[in-house]
């Protein structure tokens, strides 16, 4: 049996105080949070499909929630999207729905409320995550087809299965007993050995397609799939949330 994944949600907002409190609050009800601070931040991390629902403020740094949506929308990401804001007016909510958000909740909120929302998108939008996107690879989840700059690139099953985990929590380390159980489910056989082999397979498959920085070790913690861009976006909101 495979293990089940934690639904993925991004959070974006300004107020620290207000993406520290809904980190703690949905890590507290089962599921995986990335935060960012600002537009241009939350649009590099959002565009990578790798969410299950995005939290999204509508006054933001760089680039407003509206914008973020909107380029979304356009470049295809299907993530259910949950406006949350102070803005209360009906325009402001009608102009949020429009750019296509799934719903609008207005602050001050009741969190009980938010997470039920959450779970609701959550519900509804099973195949929003169809298409993995970091830099030039693309993994179409319906077609089990990868791409490198629009160049097929030959995957056996297994190396496929192992680069859809790791691509689906881009930006993030997954541990060899977390890729193990997603990938090798109940399978007696299998072990951390397997894994490091078949990371291996992948990554040399990639490295001849020129891609080959996509997947890296975190040494002595498991393996990440990522971009510079992606790097420096989630370690410059990292760092504002540590401050």
């Amino acid at each position: 049996m495979l293990c089940r994944v934690k639904p993925r949600v991004l959070v974006v907002d300004d107020e620290i105080g207000v993406r520290r409190a809904l980190e703690r609050g949905l890590s507290a009800e089962g599921m995986e949070v990335v935060t960012a601070a600002d537009g241009p931040t939350a649009l590099r991390v959002a565009l990578t499909g790798a969410f299950d629902v995005v939290l999204l403020d509508i006054m933001l740094p760089g680039l407003s929630g509206y914008r973020v949506l909107q380029r979304m929308r356009a470049e295809g990401v299907r993530t259910p999207v949950l406006m949350v804001s102070a803005k209360d007016g009906e325009v402001d909510q009608a102009d949020g729905l429009d750019l296509g958000a799934d719903g609008y909740l207005v602050k001050p909120f009741s969190f009980v409320v938010l997470v039920a929302q959450v779970r609701a998108l959550l519900r509804r939008g099973g195949g929003a995550r169809r298409k993995l996107t970091l830099g030039e690879l693309v993994i179409d989840r319906a077609l089990r087809e990868v791409t490198w700059g629009g160049e097929g690139v030959a995957l056996s099953p297994r190396e496929y299965a192992v680069l859809d985990v790791l691509a689906s929590r881009a930006g993030s380390v997954v541990t060899k007993d977390e890729l193990l159980r997603a990938v090798w489910g109940d399978e007696q056989a299998a072990t951390r050995n397997a894994v490091e082999v078949y990371v291996g397979y992948l990554r040399r498959k990639l490295d001849a397609m020129g891609a080959g920085e996509v997947v890296r070790t975190v040494r002595g913690h498991g393996y990440i799939a990522s971009t510079p861009d992606l790097d420096s976006a989630l370690s410059q909101s990292t760092s504002r949330v540590r401050r």
